[in-house]
């Protein structure tokens, strides 16, 4: 009985890569940022991971002070440990270092009180590309807006 509970999501990602396959990882926080990301105060936007001496690590979020910390509030934009086992991170080191392939967070979540991040393996988007998304969405729209008038008729 699994309960999920989403927290952010970095839209920016899905736009500038192919996702290519998703990875849920453990991450390790200090409770002061607990309780930020409890109250929606994080960015997801510009963060990555990155492979180093065998472990997984997610550089880039930036998790705002909480309010009603102290002297014990962590830094903003520190480094976050990822869990995986070890055969997965060394799969996406792999990755990584063959196929110049980029590790991106695309979700936070609550999964039975813990935080999970969605991992995406991706590829860099050309410009070509965003801009066939972009006319591809914008026909779906069209399509949708026809439908619905004709719908109402």
């Amino acid at each position: 009985m699994e309960k999920e509970k989403t927290i952010a999501q970095n839209r920016k990602a899905r736009y500038d890569y192919f996702i290519l396959s998703t990875h849920e990882a453990g991450i390790v926080l200090k409770g002061t940022e607990v309780k930020s990301i409890r109250a929606g105060r994080l960015n997801l936007k510009d963060s990555y991971a990155k492979v180093k001496d065998g472990e997984l690590w997610l550089i880039g979020m930036h998790i705002s002070p909480y309010e009603q910390g102290n002297i014990n509030n962590h830094n903003p934009e520190r480094i976050r440990k990822l869990l995986l086992h070890e055969r997965e991170i060394e799969r996406l080191r792999r990755s990584i270092e063959e196929k110049g392939l980029t590790v991106v967070p695309l979700s936070l979540y609550f999964k039975n009180g813990r935080v999970k991040v969605e991992l995406g393996l991706a590829k860099g988007k050309h410009m070509y590309d965003k801009r066939e998304d972009r006319a591809e969405r914008e026909v779906r729209r069209e399509m949708d807006r026809a439908r619905k008038k004709m719908n109402d008729i």
